[in-house]
């Protein structure tokens, strides 16, 4: 018998912090990481950093924690326009590193739809490898919105 699949509930102040992160007054990045408790079934924040860059965010999602994909990310990122023009979209990191098992990616995908309906995220981008996440790579994905 194959165990019920579990999608974890969003932890209530996690929700009120990214309501409000996404409608910070500074100028400068932001991101916040958050992290699955697995004994309570939560997503919790785990850290909040200021005046941060996409690569300085990279050092800090842990590489891999070997059984369990449970990092995701936040950053309100500065993007400067072609035209000038400068706003501070939301983006929703998440990733799913190769090499977890299927049960463990099955709740993480379904706790990270449930994130992003709570919290409204709209601009929500999948990475595989840590290491991928560049402003560079950042800017890439964003232009496609924009």
């Amino acid at each position: 018998q194959s165990e019920s699949l579990v999608v974890c509930d969003v932890a209530e102040d996690l929700v009120e912090k990214l309501r409000k992160f996404r409608f910070r007054k500074e100028t400068n990045n932001a991101a916040i990481i958050m992290k699955i408790d697995k004994d309570k079934q939560l997503v919790v924040l785990d850290e909040e950093h200021e005046g941060i860059s996409p690569d300085e965010l990279k050092d800090e999602l842990p590489e891999r924690q070997p059984r369990y994909p449970s990092h995701a990310a936040a950053i309100c990122y500065k993007y400067q326009h072609e035209d000038g023009r400068v706003s501070y979209p939301l983006c929703f990191i998440f990733s799913s590193p190769v090499g977890c098992k299927p049960e463990q990616q099955m709740m993480y995908a379904g706790s990270k739809n449930k994130l992003v309906q709570t919290a409204e995220l709209t601009k929500v981008f999948e990475i595989r490898n840590t290491e991928d996440l560049t402003e560079e790579w950042l800017r890439e994905k964003l232009g496609f919105f924009h």
